[in-house]
């Protein structure tokens, strides 16, 4: 790169994200962009296997990363130049914004269902650990990387600090609504992200993010489009049959390879064998969603009848089907499932791997992290108390869904009947 020149990205959503090498700051976020550490977000997709549902969702955690970090300089560069004061945390936001997913493994949060690990504990590692990205953090300033983690942990001694990463209304859910909505082509996600960029400030008594009064109508706009995300994208049935397979593929491998029957490279041995939490920084990073392809590819032609077949049905989009059992109460859902694995092994299948209830969750609007705060005229109110709309969205939802192969529908139609 020529000295001074602009370092330029072309989004899709945020237009040009132009950084500037002769501002300090700006200048550490495109070293930290080009460390292998953030490079590596680039092999992992933002919404793991939901390309077998919605076919434009193969954006990558890259792509999400650089937004959140677009979207938290226009927020803070904004707010800054009412409030000076808080310029020296610029870089904090900033390296927190761009960092704030460099912890999630292959399939993105689909890896913490199989394997039990956490994004957010990999994320401070990652910081801690990987050499390349704590030398720049260190060089910038000896406190910088302590000042991230308090971001990280919301234990910021400047609420707004973490706020603005991570809250109810924070860069992270503001740039990952309008991005999945966009890739996926849902029309559930369209937000005034301006509207609600103007609308942001900070009160120097609480030192807390706010939104001013006028901008009500755009953040109650933002909860109900993150409500119908939820519902209609995240936890789309065919998702959640997706993530079954890729689970049954992993913990049959699991199986085999403690029967010395299963060929893995070092890495998904690792991943297969040990505490995920656990694991070495290197067998972590170098885990990515084509590593992982690249096994359910091979294990296609496993003799194992079961690890072959979940890796045909995932390669080939051979999906389970999922029936809307949220009606029944837990000893119907119960029988059902009893049932359904009767039919399966009756069919000669394995029934353990071929069905099961999944629960799928919409936590709704809640006060976590200090929920959000109106500036009214006299005082700063929840959200919740001004807004009956928002108040309607309190309330959690749950579905719950029984998994199984179509080869035994129209038994288990039968199955249902006689429940209901």
């Amino acid at each position: 790169m020529l000295p001074n020149s602009e370092r330029i990205y072309h989004d899709p959503l945020h237009g040009a994200i132009a950084l500037n090498p002769s501002d300090p700051t700006e200048a550490l976020l495109i070293r930290l962009i080009d460390t292998p550490a953030c490079q590596r977000l680039r092999r992992i997709r933002q919404l793991g296997p939901a390309s077998v549902t919605f076919h434009g969702a193969e954006s990558s955690r890259f792509t999400h990363s650089l937004g959140v970090m677009a979207i938290a300089r226009r927020a803070f560069d904004r707010i800054c130049k009412a409030y000076p004061q808080l310029h020296p945390y610029r870089p904090v936001v900033l390296c927190a914004a761009l960092l704030h997913d460099l912890g999630h493994g292959p399939f993105s949060h689909t890896a913490e269902e199989i394997f039990s690990c956490h994004h957010e504990l990999w994320t401070e590692r990652v910081l801690q650990e990987s050499e390349a990205v704590r030398q720049l953090l260190d060089a910038f300033d000896p406190h910088l990387l302590e000042q991230i983690l308090q971001v990280y942990q919301k234990k910021h001694p400047v609420p707004l600090v973490w706020q603005l990463v991570s809250s109810q209304l924070d860069c992270d859910r503001l740039d990952y609504l309008m991005r999945d909505s966009y890739f996926t082509g849902a029309s559930y996600g369209k937000i005034d992200l301006d509207r609600i960029l103007m609308a942001l400030g900070y009160d120097p008594v609480s030192q807390q993010l706010v939104v001013a009064r006028k901008g009500m109508a755009a953040v109650e706009h933002y909860l109900i489009v993150r409500y119908f995300m939820y519902a209609q994208v995240y936890n789309h049935p065919k998702n959640i049959a997706a993530t079954w397979i890729l689970e049954q593929a992993f913990n049959r491998a699991r199986s085999l390879l403690q029967q010395s029957e299963l060929w893995a490279d070092d890495t998904v041995t690792a991943w297969l064998s040990q505490d995920c939490d656990r694991l070495s920084l290197q067998d972590y990073l170098t885990a990515d969603d084509y590593v992982f392809a690249y096994h359910l590819q091979r294990w296609q032609q496993h003799p194992d009848p079961v690890l072959a077949e979940m890796s045909r049905r995932f390669v080939d989009r051979d999906l389970f089907k999922c029936l809307d059992v949220t009606h029944l109460n837990e000893a119907q859902r119960a029988t059902l499932l009893s049932k359904t694995h009767h039919w399966l092994t009756q069919a000669g299948f394995n029934a353990g791997y071929y069905s099961g209830i999944r629960i799928s969750f919409s936590r709704g609007y809640t006060l976590y992290q200090k929920g959000i705060k109106i500036q009214t005229p006299s005082r700063l109110e929840e959200i919740s108390d001004l807004s009956p709309l928002v108040q309607t969205l309190t309330q959690p939802y749950e579905r719950a869904w029984l998994i199984y192969p179509r080869e035994i529908e129209q038994a288990l139609q039968v199955i249902q009947t006689n429940l209901c």
